[in-house]
């Protein structure tokens, strides 16, 4: 039975992923490096800040010197939340389905590898906060996508608001990358992949693939959950 929606952030409700792109390598700048377009939508997408700056200095790429990886992290937020204040918009379809869903009492929730501090920002400047219930953010689980560890969260949080419990297969996972998909599928949700950020053939282990939100109805997510 169709119960829950849980929302990945970045690529799905907003069209922030070059954003963080570029704030990293405002960041990284200052190391002599940087991530080419291509590299980051191919290897890096689904990593939460502490796991791309972790990844640069066990690889030996990156050498901070006095700084630690909280340093950095700060460095990369202050200058995204800069760029979201001004250049942070939501995708098309976006508000229009998530109307659909509050219209059919569908409870809503983020699990995303940004900031908490970053998604309150672009919710707060689209008017969107008051559609969801629960926003579990990178500051909550000790691992992020493809671990399954924030889906699993959200759905608990999601669970303290609502009785009966909803179960994950009574959960439809919305998310643009693989590594969102195979943490949601091992969560045990249903899966639902939209192709802001990448093609559907990267996408092939999502139930369904869309291209915008607007083109789902409520008798394509029950269909799911049966």
């Amino acid at each position: 039975m169709f119960r829950s929606v849980i929302f990945d952030f970045d690529g799905v409700i907003t069209d922030s992923e070059i954003l963080h792109l570029r704030s990293f390598n405002q960041v990284l700048s200052q190391f002599g490096l940087k991530i080419e377009r291509d590299e980051y939508y191919k290897n890096y997408l689904g990593f939460n800040d502490l796991d791309l700056f972790g990844h640069f200095i066990e690889s030996g790429k990156l050498k901070p010197a006095d700084k630690t990886v909280e340093n950095l992290i700060e460095e990369k937020s202050q200058i995204f939340e800069q760029l979201a204040r001004t250049e942070g918009q939501t995708i098309e379809g976006v508000y229009k389905f998530l109307q659909l869903l509050s219209q059919n009492n569908i409870p809503m929730a983020i699990y995303s590898g940004a900031l908490r501090s970053e998604i309150e920002l672009v919710l707060d400047k689209a008017d969107l906060r008051s559609f969801f219930e629960v926003i579990v953010s990178a500051e909550q689980v000790k691992k992020g996508k493809p671990n399954p560890e924030g889906f699993i969260l959200a759905l608990q949080k999601l669970n303290e608001l609502h009785q009966p419990a909803i179960s994950a297969k009574d959960c439809v996972v919305i998310e643009d990358s693989h590594w969102g998909l195979e943490a949601a599928i091992t969560a045990e949700m249903h899966t639902v992949a939209v192709t802001n950020s990448y093609g559907a053939g990267e996408l092939g282990s999502a139930e369904k693939i869309v291209a915008n939100l607007s083109e789902l109805t409520i008798d394509e997510l029950s269909d799911l959950c049966r």
